[in-house]
């Protein structure tokens, strides 16, 4: 694995993603990839840039999150890039259905700012410190 783990952030919140990047674009170890605003956009992205990580929201503008997620886990060569869903959704039928299109993890994204820039610090620590990723 590289010394460096290039992220694929997909939301289409401009905030959320600005958020993402100023925090976890600032860590010597992580670098952003690429941004994506829907899902079009993500897949037109992740087979060219092929990230180590793809933070994905599901409530994405013309292809959601839910198809992004089954197109990447379908492809052979791109299903072992772990997918970490980061949304607002708590819904039981979400996280049921998400990872049975194999998500490596579902995350609520928090509303509350201090809480949110918490979770992203756990995002950081646990794909750093605990995670050993393939290389691609």
């Amino acid at each position: 694995m590289t010394d460096t783990i290039a992220l694929l952030i997909v939301d289409d919140h401009p905030v959320v993603r600005d958020g993402l990047v100023a925090i976890l674009g600032t860590q010597p170890d992580f670098k952003v990839a690429g941004e994506a605003a829907s899902g079009e956009a993500a897949l037109a992205l992740y087979e060219r840039l092929r990230p180590d990580v793809i933070l994905l929201d599901l409530n994405l503008p013309r292809k959601d999150g839910r198809e992004v997620l089954a197109e990447i886990k379908e492809d052979e060569d791109l299903r072992r890039i772990p997918v970490v869903i980061l949304t607002v959704s708590g819904a039981e039928e979400d996280i049921i259905k998400t990872y049975n299109l194999h998500a490596n993890c579902y995350i609520r994204k928090p509303v509350d700012l201090d809480q949110f820039i918490e979770v992203v610090k756990s995002i950081d620590y646990f794909w750093l410190t605990i995670v050993t990723l393939p290389t691609n």
